[in-house]
Parts: C-alpha cells; sequence; structure tokens
C-alpha cells in the first residue's frame, strides 16, 4: 500500500484529503506543520508527500527543501491557493517538486496526479535498481579474465537470461492489470513465437516479437477496474479512446531502451488490421509489421477465450474459427496460415523437439531448464536455460511437497541424457 503524507495547518484540508486518499486504497498521514511532517518522515518511509504552501513558522517550500534533501526519493507535490509565482518557483527550485496544485482542486485531478506521480516514481526506482544490477554486472565482467573465452560465453548467455528473466517479471507485472487469467500472457509469447517460427523468420526477429507479446499489456496498467473487467466491443467514449491509445503507451514506455526499438515497433501496432481498419495508425497489408501481424492474432486468440472481446468466453475452437473467418480481413492471411498449422499440430518449436518433461526427483545438478516452470497459480519459480544445481533441485522439491501439487520441469533433452 502506498503511503501519502499530508501537510497542512487547516484541519479540513487535511480531513478532506484523508477521506479522498483513503478511499482510493492509500495510506494517508497528516500533519499541521512542516515541524510535525518531518516527524512523521523519521518515524516511517512515505511515498509521496502534499505540502501546502502558506503555513506558519515553516512554509512548503522550505519543507519539501528539507524532504528532498533528506528523503530524496520521496515525491514532492505543492498545495496553494495563491497566485503567488516567486514562492511556487522557490518550492521548484528548491525542493524540486513534480507538480504543483492549486486551491480549491478537483477530486479526480488531484488523484490523477498522484496516481502518475506514483507510477513515475516506482519506475524510477525500478530503473534505478536495474542501472545497479547493470552497474554491479559490468564490474563482475570487468574482473573476469579476457583471455578464457569460455568465461566471457558463459557470462554473456547468463546476461541474457537475466534480460529475459527482467522482461517476464515486467510482464507479470502488466499482466497483474491485464484482463486474462494468470498465465495467458505466456501463452501469447509462445503461440506468437510458434507462429513466427512456422513462417521462418530470423531468430532476431522471433525473439523480438516473444518479448513484444509479454509486454503487449504494458500500455494498460493505468487503466480502471471497470474497463478491465468490460470486453472490448462493448467499451464506448472516452473509455474506448483510451483503450485504442494503449498500444502506443506501451511503445513509449520501451522507447528510451535503444535496444527495443524493434519490440516498441510491434507493440504500438499490435491493433492494426490487414485490411486498414485498426489503429492508432490504420496501416494496411504488409505496410504493417510483420511481428504486430502475428501478435494481433495471438492476442485476438486468447482474448476470445476470455471474453475480453466479446461478451461471452469462447471454445477454442469457436476462437480459432472466428480467427480463420478473419484472414484477410482483421488478420494477415499468411499468419493465418501459420496459426492454423501451429494450433493444429503442424509446427513444433525447437525447445519442444529437443527437450524433456522430468519429475523433480529425476533431476541431478549440470541439466538445463529448457521452459519455464511455472506453478499452477502462475507464479514463475525458474527461468529457461537455467542451470540446476543441488539447491535449485531441493527447492523445486520442496515447493512440490508444500503445495502438494507436481510442478512441469522440462529440460534439454542432450542435458538430461549426459547431466554434468
Amino acid at each position: 500500500m502506498m503511503t501519502i503524507l499530508c501537510v497542512d495547518d487547516e484541519p479540513n484540508i487535511l480531513s478532506s484529503l484523508r477521506r479522498l486518499f483513503r478511499g482510493k486504497g492509500y495510506e494517508v498521514l497528516t500533519a499541521i506543520s512542516g515541524a510535525q511532517g518531518l516527524d512523521l518522515l523519521e518515524q516511517q518511509p512515505v511515498d509521496l508527500v502534499i505540502s501546502d504552501m502558506r503555513m506558519p513558522e515553516m512554509d512548503g517550500a522550505r519543507f519539501l527543501a528539507q524532504v528532498r534533501e533528506r528523503w530524496p526519493n520521496t515525491v514532492r507535490l505543492l498545495l496553494t491557493g495563491y497566485s503567488d509565482v516567486q514562492s511556487i518557483q522557490d518550492a521548484i527550485n528548491c525542493g524540486e517538486i513534480y507538480r504543483y496544485i492549486t486551491k480549491p482542486w478537483d477530486d479526480n485531478d488531484i488523484l490523477l496526479i498522484v496516481r502518475h506521480a506514483l507510477e513515475r516514481h516506482q519506475l524510477e526506482l525500478e530503473k534505478q535498481r536495474l542501472e545497479a544490477l547493470t552497474l554491479q554486472q559490468n564490474e563482475e565482467l570487468k574482473s573476469l579474465n579476457t583471455g578464457l573465452e569460455q568465461k566471457v560465453e558463459e557470462r554473456t548467455r547468463q546476461l541474457k537470461a537475466n534480460f529475459l528473466t527482467t522482461i517476464k517479471i515486467l510482464s507479470s507485472i502488466a499482466e497483474s492489470r491485464g484482463t486474462g487469467q494468470t498465465g495467458q500472457t505466456r501463452q501469447v509469447a509462445d503461440l506468437a513465437r510458434k507462429m513466427a517460427t512456422q513462417l521462418k523468420l530470423d531468430m532476431n526477429e522471433v525473439q523480438d516479437i516473444f518479448i513484444a507479446a509479454l509486454l503487449h499489456d504494458l500500455g494498460r496498467i493505468g487503466f480502471s477496474d471497470e474497463m478491465l473487467r468490460t470486453p472490448m466491443t462493448m467499451l464506448q467514449g472516452a473509455d474506448l479512446a483510451l483503450f485504442r491509445k494503449h498500444p502506443v503507451s506501451g511503445a513509449q514506455l520501451l522507447m528510451p531502451l535503444t535496444d527495443m526499438a524493434g519490440v516498441a515497433a510491434i507493440v504500438r501496432h499490435q491493433m492494426e488490421r490487414f485490411d486498414g481498419q485498426g489503429y492508432p495508425d490504420r496501416m494496411a497489408g504488409f505496410a504493417i509489421p510483420i511481428g504486430s501481424r502475428i501478435l494481433t492474432l495471438a492476442i485476438d486468440y486468447y482474448n476470445l477465450q476470455q471474453g475480453a472481446l466479446v461478451q461471452r468466453h469462447l471454445r477454442p475452437e469457436e476462437a480459432k474459427s472466428l480467427v480463420m473467418d478473419g484472414s484477410g480481413k482483421r488478420y494477415d492471411p499468411a499468419v493465418v496460415q501459420a496459426f492454423r498449422q501451429v494450433v493444429d499440430g503442424g509446427v513444433r518449436g525447437a525447445a519442444e523437439s529437443s527437450d524433456v518433461e522430468l519429475l523433480s526427483g529425476e533431476l541431478v545438478p549440470g541439466m538445463v531448464l529448457s521452459r519455464d516452470v511455472v506453478s499452477r497459480d502462475g507464479l514463475m519459480l525458474l527461468a529457461s536455460d537455467h542451470v540446476l544445481n543441488d539447491r535449485m533441485i531441493q527447492q523445486l522439491q520442496d515447493f512440490e511437497k508444500k503445495s502438494g501439487h507436481r510442478l512441469p520441469i522440462w529440460v534439454q533433452r542432450s542435458a538430461a541424457a549426459a547431466p554434468r
């Protein structure tokens, strides 16, 4: 639960803010002065501070400046009922505030500002964590003996595995605010990867399509619960317009990552139609990136089964039939053909043709996972390509005993045949 500290010398203002934010699930602390606010900050962590500008003894600019100096990761907002440009400038310069809000405020506006501020705050914290992780990994790489090519290759493989694991974690976060059942995003990604393989795309394109499928719901994180529960065909007005913008929002979140430019383009055009009647850019035919043409079909196939496109849940055969009917209109006919071959068993991925499922008691150190190990409730326990050791094997066995369910564990066939 996010914690908000409201600082104002007017009790009625604090009561209004407390009532407003508690109703939205936030933990709300209040203080009637800057000094009291600093005391509260020393006692417990706070995610966001809203401070009035005009207060006796310590005004908002001075208070927020101390917050910035002592708790720099706390988001800072200024609340003012005065058109005092100099005071606002002081707060911006000294307290480095995120936004300022004028009194009287609109409840919807201030809730939106706070939500966006906290989302940005969480993304910044995650960015800092990933940067620290990258820095740590780079330092470790520098310590390796550059003459030992085998060690360099092994470390590179681990970095790629860490990158993919991070992507899957971000995917799980997006999926928690999505419309489908737990694990559906991985199903979409797996289907998209199989279709791309069936179409004989190169490995880089297949990888980009797989990652784009994992992150295709990233732009929906800010949707309300009501919107997420509403089938797309039932959305109207502003909700429909917001829904149609989510591919662009997802692509914009990925654009700062230069290595993800191809993934961002696939995410942006995931709702385009082959006949040019899609969005956001009304692209048609082969002008639409091949990855987007594949992703569109994969998303629709599972959303039809989950009731996210129409008002009822369709059986797989019904969803397949609707997809086939959309050939040449909503979907690229070549992609539809690849889809039919995949779902009818006409193609098997490289991992599936060269891996084997084992019981946890059959595992030995040195075996390499060929697929993610996922619990029955959709929790990813270990990522594919992970090299098993004694400790990991014991943890998998302990998890099965506690949950009462057997885990699906797939390992590379060559490693299973000749474990190290």
